[in-house]
């Protein structure tokens, strides 16, 4: 790795978690290496870190020093056969990134999976994953006039690709094959372009006889799912490790996990701060961070009970019955989310991705 690809991965432990999370996000990676002021590698932060730090209450402006971990593997720089023992160790922890120190523990390199494993796409086998994924792909799409008034929504072009494409493809590349849609609006459209375009994916859908609300069609594949499975709509474009999202979800035995990503929400104002109907102080512009649903879902088949057969519901009302007898988790993100449901959002995307590799 040249040095300055391995100084971008590292960091203090005065960095915040949202500094860090920037950092990840802008390296495309998913771990930090924290270091004292002599260089002296003194723990790591992964992207899981974050997440469960952030999970637990942390807030995004404290300090990564207590989300890190002091306890990792590493390589000293007089061992011998490194290669081998790193390719084993990588193999055995599916770990990608071990850091390689001197005798004094301060970080020299760190060495990568695509080095010692020439290049393979991933640790371990591929596979293929027996999880469903529902698209939900019947709504009117409104906020995106006039386009919605001749294709439905789930076909506006994201580049040379219809929504939907690049939404299973990014399910693919995780191993998940089986897509449900759920249809409606204009509902000939869609079915045509899945037929005419053979995709190796198994493909099958449901169809509403009315508008169900953003939940209410999941009652239609009471017979169809009998295993944890996933939820999207169509207008929301997210790059994350979807096996990761399932391992989370079983993980925290939730009934059902929201996929929720941090976004700043900036006042373009002075916010007065008041006790007693006297000024405290004035906070200039303030920025607030939250955590926003993106509108992708893993649920327990039995979920679907809880939507009476034919009944307009909502996501979020579904969401708010399963809460009171159940558990919710979220499993947070940084970035990569895109939402296109709307005009403003669809073309800031498509500036965003231009002359980039969108899939």
């Amino acid at each position: 790795m040249d040095k300055t690809k391995l100084q971008s991965l590292l960091t203090t432990v005065d960095t915040t978690i949202k500094q860090a999370m920037k950092q990840l996000n802008d390296e495309g990676g998913k771990i930090l290496f924290v270091v004292d002021d002599n260089g002296k590698l003194i723990g790591t932060v992964t992207d899981g870190d974050i997440r469960r730090g952030i999970i637990k209450g942390c807030g995004f402006n404290e300090r990564i020093e207590l989300i890190m971990k002091k306890e990792f593997l590493f390589i000293n720089v007089d061992m011998q056969n490194k290669e081998e023992y790193v390719k084993r160790l990588m193999l055995e922890t599916k770990i990608e990134q071990i850091p390689l120190l001197d005798n004094k523990g301060i970080i020299l390199d760190v060495i990568l999976w695509t080095d010692i494993l020439a290049g393979k796409k991933q640790l371990g086998h591929e596979k293929l994953m027996s999880n469903h994924v529902v698209i939900m792909a019947g709504g009117k799409g409104t906020r995106l006039d006039p386009f919605t008034k001749i294709f439905p929504k789930p076909l506006i072009p994201i580049g040379n690709k219809p929504a939907v494409e690049i939404i299973m493809e990014r399910f693919y590349r995780h191993g998940f094959h089986k897509f449900i849609y759920s249809l409606n609006y204009k509902k000939e459209y869609l079915k045509l372009f899945l037929k005419e375009n053979n995709f190796s994916y198994n493909i099958e859908w449901v169809e509403e006889e009315d508008f169900l609300g953003t939940a209410g069609s999941l009652s239609l594949l009471k017979d169809k799912i009998t295993d944890t499975f996933f939820v999207a709509n169509c207008d929301s474009l997210l790059d994350v490790n979807f096996e990761e999202v399932l391992n989370w979800h079983k993980e925290h035995e939730a009934s059902i996990t929201i996929i929720g990503c941090h976004n700043e929400v900036k006042i373009p104002f002075g916010v007065l701060h008041l006790s007693n109907g006297r000024l405290e102080k004035i906070s200039e512009k303030p920025v607030h961070d939250v955590v926003i649903n993106t509108g992708i879902y893993i649920m327990e088949p039995h979920v679907i009970s809880y939507i009476p057969g034919g009944s307009h519901v909502d996501m979020n009302k579904l969401i708010d019955l399963v809460m009171e007898k159940e558990k919710i988790s979220v499993f947070p993100i940084y970035g990569g989310w895109l939402d296109i449901g709307q005009w403003d959002e669809y073309k800031k995307v498509i500036e965003k991705m231009e002359g980039y590799n969108i899939v």
